[in-house]
């Protein structure tokens, strides 16, 4: 690993604040520099440097964490990219799939790494089952969050369920046939209550219900297969397989070393950045993800 790195995070709220903390608790990390329009938010954070202009980061940082709203996205990534600094930039990618595609390809050009924080990825819960899930038949998600009062500039679609359109994408690796969907604003001015049927080519159903309207935090994916189905919880990082046995149904408990996922991702990011791997699969696999949620939100408005 290069020897203390040092590090960008842009914008400290809620979940910069989060990155924040886990590169202060990571071995191999130098100075730190924060960067948010807000003086009174910085003035928080004791032994870093503050600024409130991401610009100024140039030539002063080896990687930057970007966890600004979604509409600046692009733009602050593109100025680093092409200053060859890595970046992880929090999901959605950016707001539209224009600007993700531009992005790509300066990562590309730039040979520097684009890494796009799906965090449900680096779960130990779904990295026990992933390679285990054989010819789906049906997917049920449930995500549903009280309201937020953050990430209101998007909606639950790409705030939320995004979440699950990565995983989905990546479990099944198939074409999409059929997609249904409707979503209802309720406070906020984009939907805040969505839910998409996904119908792919060789049959598999997946139903997808997320919101941020809701009296309960839930983080939930059933997958049903032949003959069994599998039941896990991303928030209490637990998995349940439950197998037809004859005539009856048994239940299986799968033991699971409960982390933090951001971390994990974190150190992965750090790690990539460190071997100077600049892979694009990152950024491709977030842009399908994020191509498949603004179809449904196109078919939500019509």
């Amino acid at each position: 690993m290069l020897s203390m790195l040092r590090v960008g995070v842009i914008g400290i709220g809620k979940l910069g604040s989060v990155h924040l903390r886990i590169y202060k608790e990571l071995k191999g990390i130098g100075e730190i520099y924060l960067v948010d329009t807000n003086p009174q938010v910085l003035s928080n954070h004791k032994n870093c440097h503050h600024l409130t202009d991401y610009r100024e980061l140039k030539g002063k940082v080896d990687l930057v964490s970007i966890a600004t709203p979604t509409f600046s996205h692009y733009e602050i990534a593109k100025f680093f990219l092409k200053n060859k600094i890595p970046v992880l930039v929090e999901k959605p990618l950016t707001q539209n799939l224009k600007e993700a595609k531009k992005l790509i390809a300066i990562s590309k050009e730039n040979k520097t790494l684009l890494f796009v924080g799906h965090v449900e990825r680096y779960n130990n819960a779904y990295l026990a089952i992933k390679k285990i899930i054989k010819n789906p038949l049906f997917i049920e998600c449930h995500r549903l969050n009280p309201y937020p009062n953050r990430s209101l500039d998007i909606s639950v679609v790409l705030d939320l369920m995004i979440h699950d359109l990565d995983i989905i994408l990546y479990l099944l690796k198939d074409n999409i046939k059929k997609i249904d969907a409707k979503g209802v604003r309720i406070l906020s001015p984009t939907e805040d209550i969505a839910n998409a049927r996904i119908t792919f080519q060789h049959g598999c159903v997946a139903n997808i219900t997320s919101s941020r309207i809701s009296q309960k935090r839930e983080r939930k994916i059933r997958i049903f297969m032949p003959q069994s189905y599998i039941s896990l919880d991303y928030a209490q990082q637990t998995v349940e397989i439950y197998k037809k046995m004859k005539t009856k149904i048994i239940k299986k408990v799968v033991p699971i070393n409960r982390e933090e996922p951001l971390k994990k991702e974190i150190v992965d990011f750090i790690n990539l950045v460190s071997k100077n791997i600049s892979n694009t699969g990152y950024a491709e696999a977030a842009k399908d993800a994020l191509e498949l949620a603004c179809k449904i939100e196109k078919i939500i408005k019509k």
